[in-house]
């Protein structure tokens, strides 16, 4: 029987989960997925300066919204100080670790002294073969790096990457003050949680290294590397703030879908031939890391809005409509506790889903179905809120009030009636109608706003736009 692939997600609480972050908890979830096997969250808190509880909140609050949901965890490194600790003292016992005695300021002397002479800074070893205790002095404690030879990284997506030896520091794996180092503790962590693939940003690429090293003073069998091409901006730089929002729950809070991000976040990096919209089990079924590629991605915040369109247009009006539900409440459209009838709201939805890009530009353009009165756009106002269309929308606004039964097909009855009556083209009477129902002049189909609108608040609004141009008399 195989091994059963066991893939871990490992974010540092030292800020929202971002984009990147997103995408290398994806790919090991996905490979998790399509193989079976186990998805693990540990969350790497050990830098106490940084790390909050906030932020762990927020790392796991946004993999619950991407529903990137996990096997095992969440795991914190700081419940685990004893393990780390256990580590330490076997591998003192068996003379792979030893005591170093040097102060920091000690070493950044050395670290100046070295980058003016042109050298590699890098540790000098001069504790390495210590017999003795320093008196007066608390020591850290260092791993015995080899110092020949070579470690050669077998990637799973980059191949085969060597580093020499003799470059390598013999890395602290305890600090001074009794805390463990992040390279000692990921490797502790990967051991004990019987990880089989890293699966990781590049910038760790580095650190490998040190921690193969490790694994093999363990024992433990080396798990496969896959370091993933990092995200840039436009400019080809780092994607950071600089490029907009790198924060996940940012996107959630502009009204983008978690299966559009997730969508998208596959594809910086990732390609199944020439398809581009995908579903959660399409991308389980065909997810491996053989289509991955070693060129860092270029983040296109237009083809994310554009993907994200694509998925709002295929959603239900029903399921559309609860999830608009909160941001109508943000834009104060509608109060906390209020009652809102959504098989109504799912009819408005229909007729605006194709022109909305985000969840918020749809809860935007539902105002003027929800609100009592809407204001009116100047330039719509002066141009078709006049004299000229004054009589028709009077007509318009008595006739509609004999009504019973109000229909799309009643209301276009109507209207056609009239302008065949005064022999004009539909768009004469339909958009100061429409300015005065939505206060612009673009809207779905109006005899389906109307309809949507219902009776009462269509004979308000026309009553409101024929007090607006008979006031300007």
């Amino acid at each position: 029987m195989a091994e059963e692939v066991r893939v871990r997600f490992a974010p540092s609480p030292t800020g929202y989960l971002h984009i990147g972050g997103a995408r290398t908890a994806l790919f090991n979830w996905l490979y998790a997925r399509n193989l079976g096997g186990t998805f693990i969250l540990r969350i790497e808190d050990t830098d106490r300066t940084r790390s909050t509880d906030e932020y762990i909140d927020a790392i796991i609050e946004g993999m619950k919204w991407l529903a990137l949901d996990w096997d095992e965890g969440p795991y914190r490194q700081t419940d685990r100080f004893d393990v780390y600790r256990n580590y330490v003292s076997k591998l003192i016992d068996e003379g792979k670790a030893y005591n170093c005695y040097c102060s920091p300021e000690e070493l950044e002397a050395r670290r100046q002294e070295a980058l003016a002479q042109g050298r590699t800074p890098k540790y000098d070893g001069r504790c390495r073969n210590l017999k003795e205790a320093v008196a007066g002095r608390v020591p850290a404690v260092r791993f015995r790096m080899p110092q020949e030879g070579y470690t050669v990284v077998d990637d799973m997506i980059r191949g085969k990457v060597e580093f020499e030896n003799s470059q390598l520091d013999d890395l602290i794996i305890l600090r001074s003050d009794g805390t463990p180092t992040y390279n000692f503790t990921v490797v502790v962590d990967d051991v004990d949680m019987k990880i089989t693939h890293v699966i990781r940003g590049d910038d760790h690429l580095n650190n490998t290294p040190k921690q193969m090293q490790l694994y093999s003073a363990f024992g433990y069998p080396m798990p496969k590397f896959a370091h993933l091409p990092m995200i840039l901006g436009a400019d080809k730089t780092r994607l950071s703030k600089r490029h907009g929002a790198t924060s996940v729950m940012a996107y959630h809070e502009m009204g983008y879908l978690p299966d559009a991000l997730i969508n998208y976040l596959v594809r910086l990096g990732w390609s199944y031939g020439d398809q581009e919209v995908f579903t959660r089990e399409e991308l389980i079924k065909y997810f491996n890391f053989d289509n991955v590629g070693k060129a860092a991605a270029v983040f296109n915040p237009e083809k994310l809005l554009w993907l994200n369109q694509q998925y709002i247009m295929s959603l239900s009006p029903e399921t559309l409509s609860e999830l608009v539900v909160p941001f109508l409440r943000k834009e104060n459209l509608i109060s906390e506790g209020q009652s809102l009838d959504m098989g109504w709201l799912a009819r408005a939805v229909r007729t605006l889903q194709e022109r909305s890009k985000t969840l918020v530009e749809l809860a935007k353009v539902l105002r003027y179905y929800i609100v009592e009165y809407v204001g009116y756009d100047e330039k719509a106002k002066n141009k078709f809120l006049n004299e000229k269309s004054l009589s028709l929308l009077i007509e318009l606004k008595e006739t509609l009030g004999g009504l019973s039964v109000f229909s799309h097909d009643s209301i276009e009855g109507i209207f056609r009636s009239i302008v065949e009556k005064h022999g004009i083209k539909l768009g004469g009477l339909a958009q100061p109608v429409r300015v005065a129902m939505t206060g612009g002049t673009e809207s779905p189909g109006i005899f389906e706003v109307l309809e949507i609108m219902g009776k009462e608040k269509t004979i308000k609004r026309l009553q409101r736009a024929i007090e607006t141009i008979e006031g300007k008399k």
